[in-house]
């Protein structure tokens, strides 16, 4: 998601997941000869011509299961800046939870809403929304469900208090875990090598977070930031508990999924020259400590977006009391890594170590970096400088804008949505053009073809007794990707991808026995209206569900089957106007964000 404030994610709900394709006595999935293979076919809805379908959300109208026909369309449920009881949905605030407001006076409310869980608690129904600024914010959103219809309204919503854990930060994908948790993420990681010690700033970007404390930077840490947020309603007056899992490690997290096991956890990482990990916790619905272990990508093909076996490189194991500690006595980057210049010849001095890793660049522009780790310092820097660590124990940190993850239960396959196969995924290259920035000092192990649309990659999964979980991917292979296309002088001059395929899969979510995949995008160029689509994974067709006003983007797409007797696909329409398209806003409130979902559908049983 480069600097770009970007989300979307998906995922089935571990629930449904384990209700209909895991048997949780054993942990087995379901053999091929019990699948299930039910109709599901959505009404396609065109590609945005007119300057009047790319300022509207069009969804598709009517789905067909099974013979019967039903109408659905895309229905809001709030927009940021609405009010719902005594709050409007969005509001920023501080770190005593007093409101944030603008240099003008006005409410600083974020269009940045992201993923948005769906939580039954006994006879209620709540919505963790999370909104992907700087500070973070995460509203809870008690609904109310029409029992004729199926539709969502707000009763009443107010913001999650962060001070507890020093706030929130970029929050971008999420999932909902087994036990009914909403698992949030914090995208880019700040590079706490940057920071300066005298002032506490490192740039924009990050010095924005300083209004959670009054513009002070020097009540930041970098390394409060980073992390896995786990929030619980506990009960139906609506009170809830937020805990970040230090344990799981600390990324650009797009989102971590949580397999039927209630243990194994797939975590992607965004940006450029970053890795893929798995988390195996000590116990069931408990994610306070673990075994982290990144991937390695032993490559098998380079055609069609690549392919490879893969290995799991072990990070070691920790739990969050054993890291919280160290981040709250302030902790440096100088106190785990000795860092020094890369020598002219790109080489490294004697006892130190080459490696090449993201998610953004170091000085000068480099992602190489020569480091020496500190003795004694390495459960430390497995989980507060993970990716770095990563990489000097031989993983691959060469994935470019890694996205959404899902699972599908039907034929024990993950999926991995990657939005454009370029930088450290090529060999030597940079957008096709020989280039070495993305892979010197590093392993390049992954050499496959540039492509700017991106795809979605599918891992077999099987049993690992010495990881200990039945969920360990083995390989990974393109799926389905994007096609570049020149449209110059056409109706469609503003996309650089066939308006027919995908462009940059953000994420991803699975409806199970209906062998249907879910893919949002997050594009700018490759598509000038962002889509959703459906994948029918028997008959490999791609049918366009839902498109999205200018300058948005699709975030958390999410299926959930049944919620008394409906199902829903969850789907934020972030920022309008706010990527791309600017000169086309009215100023006449079109800049506010959409959460909301496609459907109601009758539940996917």
């Amino acid at each position: 998601m480069g600097r770009k404030l970007f989300a979307l994610s998906a995922i089935t709900l571990g629930v449904v997941v384990a209700l209909s394709g895991c048997d949780d006595d054993d942990n087995t999935v379901s053999s091929s000869s019990t699948k299930i293979n039910r109709d599901l076919a959505f009404t396609a809805v065109h590609t945005p011509e007119t300057d009047e379908d790319k300022r509207a959300i069009l969804a598709s109208p009517s789905v067909k299961i099974g013979d019967k026909s039903y109408d659905i369309g895309y229905k809001t449920i709030l927009r940021s800046g609405d009010q719902a009881g005594n709050w409007r949905f969005g509001q920023l605030i501080d770190f005593a939870g007093n409101p944030l407001v603008n240099a003008d006076g006005t409410a600083n409310i974020s269009n940045s809403n992201d993923f948005a869980s769906l939580l039954p608690v006994g006879d209620k129904l709540f919505m963790v929304s999370h909104f992907e600024s700087r500070p973070g914010a995460m509203y809870l959103t008690e609904l109310s469900q029409n029992k004729d219809n199926g539709e969502l309204s707000p009763v009443d919503t107010r913001p999650i208090d962060f001070s507890g854990i020093r706030g929130g930060w970029v929050h971008c994908a999420g999932s909902v875990t087994p036990w009914n948790s909403h698992l949030g993420s914090e995208e880019y990681e700040p590079m706490a090598n940057k920071v300066d010690l005298e002032t506490g700033s490192l740039d924009s970007y990050y010095d924005a977070m300083g209004a959670y404390y009054g513009g002070n930077l020097l009540e930041l840490n970098p390394y409060d930031y980073g992390f896995n947020i786990e929030v619980k309603v506990l009960d139906e007056a609506g009170t809830t508990s937020v805990a970040k899992h230090y344990a799981m490690g600390r990324l650009a997290f797009e989102l971590a999924y949580v397999m039927p096991d209630k243990k194994t956890v797939y975590m992607t990482d965004d940006g450029t020259n970053v890795g893929f990990y798995m988390f195996v916790a000590d116990k069931e619905q408990d994610l306070t400590a673990g075994t982290l272990y990144a991937m390695k990508w032993n490559q098998t093909n380079a055609e069609n977006g690549g392919s490879a076996n893969i290995e799991w490189v072990s990070l070691g194991h920790a739990s969050n009391d054993d890291i919280s500690g160290y981040i709250s006595s302030r902790t440096k980057f100088s106190d785990i890594f000795d860092k020094v210049a890369v020598n002219d010849d790109g080489t490294c001095p004697a006892g130190y170590t080459s490696i090449n890793a993201g998610h953004t660049s170091d000085e000068l522009g480099s992602y190489q970096q020569c480091l020496s780790l500190k003795s004694g310092m390495e459960k430390v820097a497995s989980r507060l400088e993970t990716r770095r660590y990563a990489a000097l124990l031989g993983a691959t940190t060469e994935i470019r804008k890694e996205e959404g993850v899902t699972y599908n239960p039907d034929d024990n396959k993950l999926y991995v949505a990657i939005s454009e196969i370029s930088r450290g995924m090529e060999n030597n290259q940079k957008n096709g053009t020989d280039n070495t920035t993305y892979d010197v000092g590093g392993y390049n192990h992954i050499q496959v073809e540039y492509n700017k649309c991106g795809g979605v990659y599918e891992l077999d999964l099987a049993n690992n007794s010495d990881i200990g979980s039945n969920y360990v991917a083995t390989n990974m292979k393109a799926l389905i990707t994007g096609t570049m296309k020149d449209y110059s002088g056409t109706t469609f001059e503003n996309n650089a991808c066939d308006v027919d395929g995908l462009a940059n899969p953000d994420n991803v979510t699975y409806i199970p026995q209906y062998n249907t995949l879910i893919i949002g995008e997050d594009t700018g160029s490759g598509h000038q209206n962002d889509m959703i689509w459906s994948y029918n994974l028997s008959n490999k067709s791609l049918t366009r569900i839902q498109t999205t006003p200018y300058g948005s983007e699709t975030t958390s797409p999410y299926v959930y089957t049944d919620i008394n007797g409906w199902g829903y696909i969850m789907s934020v329409v972030q920022h309008p106007y706010g990527e791309s398209d600017s000169d086309k806003s009215t100023g006449a409130g079109d800049n506010a964000a959409y959460t909301g979902y496609i459907g109601p559908f009758p539940a996917f049983k």
